[in-house]
């Protein structure tokens, strides 16, 4: 079954069901790493330095300690939630997007469906940027997929 994109952006639907397809054939712990990994691309993009902002840099660290076993959902849930109250607080909405797509990225160590929820907020942080410029979020979602497969491909060779 599809997920259904929970918030409002302008998107290659085409791209985003190609996406879904292989999201929904990988383990829970694979894409939360996806999830991490587009994350961090989105901050860059945005120009957070979120290696210098704590609730982020702890963020990261307790979803890849729960993807090893040796993080509790509470924890994972915690840290979800320390982040979208950093996007709330957040004036620029460009930056609150990319933030809201890393809080989700978290969170899908606790639910497999935040990694879409996070993939659609970095459509949204392009969007935003561009203008909702279909090109630039064609190339987005594109790299998106070529991570996911990336990882897929990994995880089958294991």
């Amino acid at each position: 079954m599809h997920t259904k994109t929970k918030i409002k952006i302008v998107d290659n639907f085409k791209l985003r069901l190609e996406i879904d397809e292989l999201y929904e054939k990988m383990s829970q712990i694979d894409v939360a790493k996806w999830s991490l990994i587009i994350a961090r691309h989105i901050l860059e993009i945005t120009g957070v330095e979120y290696a210098s902002i704590d609730v982020i840099v702890d963020g990261f660290h307790i979803d890849e300690l729960w993807q090893i076993g040796k993080a509790s959902m509470y924890d994972v849930r915690q840290a979800g939630f320390r982040i979208h109250k950093l996007a709330r607080e957040c004036d620029n909405e460009i930056q609150k997007a990319a933030l809201r797509a890393t809080g989700q990225a978290v969170g899908s160590a606790h639910m497999r469906e935040h990694s879409m929820v996070s993939s659609d907020y970095a459509i949204k942080t392009i969007g935003l940027l561009t203008s909702n410029n279909i090109e630039a979020i064609t190339v987005e979602r594109m790299w998106q997929l070529n991570e996911l497969r990336k990882i897929f491909k990994n995880s089958e060779n294991l």
